[in-house]
């Protein structure tokens, strides 16, 4: 949880990088209200409104018994059975459409004639969706999916199964910003890769972040995705963290991180005490501004005289149970997380980016991290729990990722143009020990650029698996410009 180069003894990044970063982010907002106090703001976080995420979908292509009467099938080919891979894809659609908790209504019968579409154009134009998901089982009824994308200008996902489309019909729409297009015989994986990008986009615009910093209340709109921000002063964190005591929940959680810690190093019994704490202060505010997301201004509390203890450990339960929790009120990188864990249910390790110049790799190093890198309810990966780097008091976590992991590594950045940094690589190594840099840190390979240090960003998000294809075609879908 660290971030600018070191002044005055507590950060450690390019400070002018992190405020230029900082500043970009902010003329992302729209501001929409302000008010002196906490108080003059206080029951007022009505609850963003939430939705299902709808998808409306259809087959396309023409009867069977119309193509055994004109003698010729074309591709797909006369062994072909539309009829019955519509009802084995309408099974599929079924589970994904349950798995995911969102709606996906297709048409009854296969669009074919040219009226049929105009209708289903008509019925879409009326009530938007979310998106669309178009299934053609004819290579002759290409124009018509054509014809729908163009009109509706909604995020569709297509699927042809392989063996129906030629290659100038795949180019046509393999590009096209908002669409995914498929052409594959993956089964049902691709096309649930599709609908949760839909399922997320509409997530991110219903869901608001709880930054806290400053001493003003203010809410603000990300512009492209949506996503409120609702500022409340750092004051209501230390108000509250004073206001909680050693309950048995608190206890049980100091308890459960110190049995499962590989090492205990600076922190004493009281500083896990302090560390569990954070996590319900957090949990308070969640739920009283009804958030789906956090973020704090964290390191001026830290530095003398203290305000309140590092709350890395309360950072990473949170992370732990898919709720993303951004470090120094760093919009993109929660921005991110919130992406990251929408769309691959992984939580994600925000840091400050450096580099091993001599064996030309990555190094990322913050004071928290997630424990469950893997996922919620999976194993904790080792941690070891340690002072603050900077601050050198409190407890923070120590994570240790496995080496040969497959990682990657993202950065949204907000503004009126949006972009979003693409890389992907492997853990090298951690160091248990480091004499310097934060606690968690992760030494990595890049497969992007020659000269590691091309590399872009800082306080970059890195999660476990290779996901680069599937974020770059939520980029493609929504918009959003892929860097790197």
């Amino acid at each position: 949880m660290n971030g600018s180069r070191r002044e005055q003894g507590t950060c450690c990044c390019c400070r002018r990088d992190f405020l230029q970063a900082a500043g970009a982010a902010a003329g992302s907002l729209v501001f929409l209200s302000t008010a002196s106090t906490a108080a003059e703001q206080a029951g007022k976080a009505a609850a963003r409104k939430k939705g299902v995420a709808t998808v409306r979908g259809a087959f396309i292509y023409p009867p069977s018994e119309s193509l055994r009467k004109a003698g010729y099938w074309s591709w797909p080919g006369s062994s072909f059975d539309p009829e019955g891979h519509q009802r084995e894809w309408m099974a599929r659609i079924k589970k994904i459409e349950q798995k995911l908790g969102m709606r996906i209504v297709m048409e009854e019968n296969a669009l074919d004639e040219e009226e049929s579409v105009t209708r289903f154009l008509a019925d879409v134009k009326k009530s938007p969706p979310d998106g669309l998901l178009l299934i053609p089982f004819k290579k002759g009824h290409w124009p018509h999916v054509l014809r729908i994308v163009e009109e509706t200008g909604l995020p569709a996902v297509v699927l042809a199964t392989m063996g129906i489309l030629l290659v100038n019909h795949i180019n046509q729409l393999h590009r096209k910003p908002g669409v995914y297009l498929i052409n594959s015989m993956q089964g049902a994986g691709p096309v649930e890769d599709g609908m949760r990008m839909i399922k997320t986009a509409r997530w991110m615009k219903e869901s608001r972040i709880a930054n806290i910093s400053g001493s003003k209340t203010q809410e603000a709109v990300v512009r492209h995705l949506g996503t409120q921000v609702r500022t409340i002063p750092l004051a209501r964190f230390v108000e509250q963290f004073g206001a909680t005591g050693a309950s048995d929940a608190v206890k049980q959680l100091a308890e459960a991180y110190a049995k499962n810690a590989k090492e205990i190093v600076e922190p004493s019994e009281a500083d896990v005490l302090d560390a569990a704490k954070t996590y319900f202060v957090f949990k308070k505010i969640l739920q009283t501004e009804q958030a789906d997301a956090v973020m704090m201004n964290c390191l001026g509390g830290l530095r003398m005289p203290h305000q309140h203890v590092p709350p890395c450990m309360g950072f990473m339960s949170l992370r732990d149970e898919g709720i993303a929790a951004g470090c120094q009120s760093d919009l993109n990188s929660t921005l991110t997380m919130m992406l990251v864990q929408e769309l691959f249910d992984r939580p994600g390790f925000q840091q400050n980016a450096s580099m091993e110049t001599e064996a030309n790799r990555f190094f990322g190093a913050h004071c928290t991290s997630a424990s469950k890198m893997n996922g919620v309810g999976t194993p904790s990966e080792p941690y070891i729990l340690r002072s603050h780097n900077e601050a050198g008091w409190g407890c923070v976590p120590q994570v240790l990722f496995p080496e040969g992991q497959e990682v990657t590594m993202a950065l949204y950045l907000s503004g009126e143009t949006p972009q979003m940094l693409v890389y992907t690589g492997e853990v090298v190594r951690c160091y248990p020990k480091a004499p310097s840099g934060c606690r968690t840190n992760v030494e990595m390979t890049i497969n992007e650029v020659q000269d590691v240090c091309d590399v872009k960003g800082m306080h970059q998000i890195i999660f476990y698996g290779n996901h680069a294809r599937q974020l770059r075609t939520f980029c493609r879908m929504y918009g959003i410009e892929v860097v790197v």
